[in-house]
């Protein structure tokens, strides 16, 4: 069925309909998991490395947790 939905995403990417859009938001795209951030002493939401690992690249921040070499550069993609 997930491989249907991924068709049906491409199929439709065109598509202004709001209510297809809001679906794909909910139940299609990767939201965050319990387990990919916490809030440090400040009240700031720390986002945890394996979070980082699965975006897939640097975002350029300032992450306290990033794993990418260099750090802190936008668009890093080699591990450390």
């Amino acid at each position: 069925m997930q491989v249907e939905l991924v068709k049906l995403t491409k199929m439709n990417n065109t598509s202004k309909d709001w209510i297809f859009d809001l679906y794909v938001k909910e139940f299609i795209k990767p939201k965050l998991l319990p387990t990919d951030f916490y809030y440090g002493d400040d009240g700031n939401m720390v986002m945890t490395e394996s979070y980082h690992h699965r975006r897939g690249s640097c975002c350029g921040n300032g992450c306290l947790h990033c794993p990418y070499t260099p750090k802190h550069q936008f668009g890093s993609t080699e591990i450390k």
